[in-house]
């Protein structure tokens, strides 16, 4: 079964709520089995409009992945974030291997 990957971007304008949105988030993350595998660091728009905040996160499969974004956990989390930033949140289920026509 593909992993499934939510893809965070955000540009902060309340550093405090997004740190209280970022503590529940957490929280959330490990209730749902979140695994991260980029969260802050060095990033640089290579097209298209940066953001401040760069989160990936990796789940066992897609299906779990929405279960922790719609979760009553992360949901509580959410409301802190949603007045004090602003971004895009994606959910993509991974690549199984399967190319069209054999190719891997």
């Amino acid at each position: 079964m593909p992993k499934g990957y939510i893809i965070a971007r955000v540009s902060v304008d309340d550093a405090d709520s997004y740190a209280e949105y970022a503590r529940g988030a957490f929280k959330a993350m490990g209730i749902y089995g979140a695994r991260i595998l980029a969260r802050g660091g060095r990033s640089e728009a290579l097209e298209g409009e940066a953001r401040q905040r760069n989160v990936i996160l990796e789940f066992d499969s897609y299906e779990q992945a929405k279960k922790y974004f719609n979760s009553p956990e992360y949901q509580a989390a959410r409301k802190h974030r949603v007045n004090g930033s602003k971004g895009e949140f994606v959910l993509v289920e991974g690549f199984d291997g399967e190319q069209p026509g054999g190719v891997t």
